[in-house]
This record gives C-alpha cells, structure tokens and sequence, in this order.
C-alpha cells in the first residue's frame, strides 16, 4: 500500500498512522509532510523505526528550503517517481 503523507506530522493523527503502516508499504512525504523528514526529528524517528520504505517529494522540498536539512535516509523522489509509485500501488491511503 502507498501512504502520502500531505499534512505536518504535527496536524495530522501521526500515531494513527504509524499503527497503520505494515511490512512491505511504501510511505511519501509531500507538501507539508516532508517535515517528516528532517534530520533529527521525532517524526523521523519514528518513520525509521517502521517497517516500510520512505520517499520524499524533491520539489516540495525545494519548495520550502529544506533539502539540506532533509535526512539522508529518506529517497527523494521526483513527480514522475511519484506516479509510478501510484501506479504500483492501487491501494492508497493520503494522511
């Protein structure tokens, strides 16, 4: 199953989801969500800790200045990764 995650983890039922990620699923961070990914961060922690692999949109990234401070554990992705993310997973969630 693909997860996006659009919202700041700090917005959104973050535990909620975390409980819903299972082995093998395949979580990306976009828009507001890439602060997900900040190097140090208790989400990104957590993110880590979970059984799937994580991706993060480069242009929202870019957007918001934050690609330096994005931790080098999380694969940034480009909108055409994204759509091919979409297209192996039929199953979706958006947080």
């Amino acid at each position: 199953m693909l997860h996006t995650l659009m919202n700041s983890p700090f917005q959104c039922d973050f535990a909620l989801m975390l409980r819903m990620l299972k082995t093998g699923d395949e979580l990306l961070l976009l828009q507001d969500g890439v602060l997900a990914a900040l190097e140090g961060s208790q989400p990104l922690t957590a993110l880590l800790a979970a059984p799937v692999t994580l991706y993060v949109l480069r242009e929202d990234v870019d957007a918001r200045g934050l690609f330096a401070q994005i931790s080098a554990k999380v694969t940034p992705v480009s909108y055409n990764d994204f759509v091919a993310l979409a297209v192996k997973h039929p199953q979706q969630i958006t947080w």
